[in-house]
């Protein structure tokens, strides 16, 4: 049950109207609940406080704070246009998701909606003396918390959509998808290894990104029915219906539908990729960022050359992993779940920026020194891949390059002598 809880939590937590909605219950019952004061015998011990004076403040609150709101969430769109335009339509989700701007609207409207419900409360003589001194403090506590909120929120909204404050935070989210991603790359399942002969094939239900793969129902339906299962794509990949996203060894030979369907099921498809379990998405949107900015209209290679510090700092987070080096424990042993090739990972994050920035030598200049840092990283496939994606960058700028001047000096710089 409180799996279930947390499922649904996750799912509307980031949704706009979630938090909003929650802090006007909250408020809706701190004033009614104000009344409870009156039946604990405090009456003597609290001050008289008039009615006039709790209404003055409650329609000061009431008058501004719907005004507030409809600001903060012209306020808020203008923000996500800006980052959209400025930045690539894939932060839109990370922006969207702001908690600073989340929390804001959320005490806003809650506080504008308390002060109408205490406000009718208080008019037709609902509370008595001591819920009255009740209801004051918590009114002059929301329109604390009112004014802090504003002030934090103002301080926020006036980064929040510029381009800077964008690149961070889709730094931030790529971070924590990697993380999770280094820490479980087979998700605490079994790695692929050999060949898996005799397997059924399940094809996708729909059509979309694969932007999750329940691996909890997935191993209770394989221990159930005696199954092997190995998944075929990962939350990223695109499928259609005649995609196979998981191959099933049964004693059973062919499962029954009502069990392909239920593995299916356990695969969520959308139409758009998800950050949070999608560790390659965070690099390519900041990869997008980067040809945006590269593009003949902006002409900001600054930005790109931020770009590729971000990608660095990203890719160490596997030198970090391995002076942490663990060994995974696998949960899911009835079910196999492939690696990403790091090769990937590098397409994602360099091949754009190298394609459309291959005539700018400073960036193509910062590029091969990230190449020779990550070639330290003490792992084969970085080593690899940097070596690899170090020659392509600069056959791309041998073509882009008309002097030769700048084609010595990037050579000079590259992890290999021609």
């Amino acid at each position: 049950m409180n799996q279930i809880i947390l499922k649904y939590y996750r799912v509307f937590s980031h949704k706009l109207w979630f938090k909003p909605l929650l802090f006007c219950l909250f408020s809706v019952a701190a004033a009614l609940f104000a009344r409870l004061a009156d039946g604990f015998g405090f009456s003597e011990l609290v001050p008289d406080i008039k009615a006039d004076s709790i209404e003055g403040l409650l329609d000061t609150i009431a008058n501004t704070m719907l005004v507030i709101s409809i600001f903060a969430v012209g306020s808020m769109v203008s923000a996500f246009t800006s980052a959209s335009n400025n930045a690539t339509p894939r932060s839109f989700k990370i922006i969207v998701t702001d908690d600073v701007s989340l929390n804001a609207l959320a005490v806003f409207i809650g506080a504008f909606i308390f002060s109408i419900v205490a406000t009718i409360a208080l008019n037709n003589g609902y509370y008595g003396k001591t819920g009255r001194f009740v209801l004051f403090v918590v009114t002059i506590l929301f329109f604390t918390v009112v004014i802090l909120t504003f002030l934090h929120w103002v301080d926020k909204i006036s980064r929040l959509g510029r381009l800077e404050n964008t690149i961070s935070q889709v730094e931030n989210v790529a971070t924590q998808s990697l993380e999770a991603y280094i820490q479980h790359p087979t998700l605490k399942a079994m790695p692929i290894i050999g060949e898996f002969p005799n397997g059924q094939s399940i094809l996708a239900q729909d059509i979309g990104y694969v932007q999750k793969i329940d691996l909890d129902a997935l191993q209770k339906i394989a221990v159930e029915h005696e199954l092997k299962i190995r998944i075929n794509c990962l939350p990223g990949a695109f499928v259609n219906k005649h995609s196979t996203i998981a191959w099933i060894q049964s004693s059973q030979n062919p499962l029954s539908a009502p069990i392909t369907q239920k593995i299916a099921e356990t695969l969520q498809i959308g139409s758009t990729r998800l950050y949070n379990h999608d560790p390659r998405f965070g690099l390519i949107a900041l990869s997008e960022i980067a040809s945006r900015a590269l593009s003949p209209g902006i002409n900001d290679p600054g930005t790109a050359i931020q770009i590729v510090g971000c990608h660095e700092r990203l890719f160490f987070l596997w030198n970090k992993s391995n002076k942490n080096s663990h060994i995974e424990k696998t949960v899911y042993d009835r079910i196999e779940v492939p690696k990403i090739a790091m090769d990937d990972f590098f397409e994602d994050a360099f091949r754009p920026i190298a394609r459309d920035g291959a005539g700018t030598i400073e960036l193509m200049l910062r590029l091969q020194k990230t190449f020779t840092a990550l070639h330290t990283i003490n792992q084969t496939d970085i080593k690899e891949a940097a070596m690899r994606n170090s020659a392509e960058a600069l056959q791309r700028a041998q073509i882009a390059l008309d002097f030769e001047k700048d084609i010595e000096t990037l050579k000079q710089h590259c992890l290999f002598n021609e």
